[in-house]
């Protein structure tokens, strides 16, 4: 069975976008592929973090990756610092990688963009993106646009490493979803929704009570004009609007835009914020059941388990071959 590994950082609240665009496409995974889903909170300290706030989107974070339907008891759901592996093999990848490559890496450049100092960790990081990603010998990582360029620096490390010590590390692929929207920013139609956005106005996040995502939707940002179409080049924010509508409810744009003939968008908005309501519901009420059981731990502790196992024999024979020796008991 191929081996696909993803995470997401534990940093602000998981949004609408975080769960159409990726966490429905992990449910989806379980079913053909050996799944390797962690919260990648190594990642989130590049940057400053709140211990307390850390520690509570760690959680919270892994527990909406069960409130959406993966399944523990068949895809391994861990924290990374929980599988120190990650950490070693990212010293030994950053060795092979060049200060160039990782110069040329945009999402640096955007991230440190106007600071005064930046920290090395930001710097590594596709390093460390890259161990995530061969310390399981992942065949499959689902990638958005702004992490491409990070899978294609771990193909040519692996690609290096192999080339240097021997055939070891399987190449990765990117996995592209055959179905699937990419969902905008409510303020503009433009941009990937981001739980990163400093206006909150901006997304819809996945925990948001029922009158806040009224709020929000209503207050979404719409072309001129009154039709209900989906034309992205001329109206991004309506239909970025009928896309959310579409992955929400199940019904097609075609079927959408036909239920919308001749209205105006006032009706359609206060449709879509009961649409998307209802979707989040039974997720939210998981979310919650999950967290006051207090079974997010042996969750995390078990996962963990199974990843240390997998990535503990790829480490050592990463070192084996680079010429490290190995341990020995008394």
């Amino acid at each position: 069975m191929k081996k696909v590994l993803s995470g997401i950082q534990p940093s602000g609240s998981l949004t609408l976008g975080n769960y159409i665009g990726a966490m429905k496409n992990f449910v989806k995974l379980q079913e053909e592929y050996e799944c390797y889903f962690m919260v990648v909170d190594l990642h989130a300290v590049t940057v400053p973090q709140e211990p307390a706030s850390l520690r509570e989107q760690s959680e919270a974070v892994a527990a909406l990756f069960i409130a959406a339907g993966i399944d523990p008891a068949r895809s391994n759901v861990y924290l990374q610092s929980h599988v120190p592996q990650h950490a070693e093999l990212c010293w030994l990848m950053t060795t092979l990688t060049s200060m160039g490559e990782l110069e040329r890496m945009t999402q640096f450049k955007d991230k440190s963009s106007g600071k005064d100092t930046v920290g090395a960790g930001l710097f590594v990081y596709p390093a460390l993106m890259a161990a995530d990603i061969l310390v399981y010998n992942a065949d499959l990582v689902p990638v958005g646009e702004d992490q491409k360029q990070h899978l294609e620096l771990t193909r040519d490390l692996a690609g290096r490493f192999n080339h240097r010590y021997g055939e070891f590390f399987t190449i990765p692929e990117p996995y592209i979803p055959k179905v699937g929207a990419r969902i905008m920013s409510l303020d503009d139609g433009t941009k990937k929704m981001s739980k990163s956005n400093p206006n909150a106005g901006s997304y819809i996040a996945l925990l948001d009570p029922p009158d806040v995502i009224r709020k929000k939707i209503s207050r979404a940002t719409t072309d001129s004009g009154r039709e209900v179409v989906y034309d992205p080049a001329n109206k991004p924010e309506i239909s970025n609007l009928m896309s959310i509508y579409a992955e929400c409810s199940g019904l097609s744009l075609a079927e959408i835009t036909g239920r919308y003939e001749g209205q105006m968008y006032g009706g359609f908005k206060k449709d879509l914020a009961e649409v998307v309501v209802a979707a989040l519901e039974p997720l939210q009420e998981r979310y919650h059941e999950i967290r006051s059981s207090g079974a997010i731990t042996d969750i995390l502790a078990s996962g963990a388990e199974r990843a240390r196992a997998v990535a503990s024999v790829t480490l050592q024979g990463v070192k084996d071959r680079m010429g490290f020796l190995p341990p020995r008991s008394k």
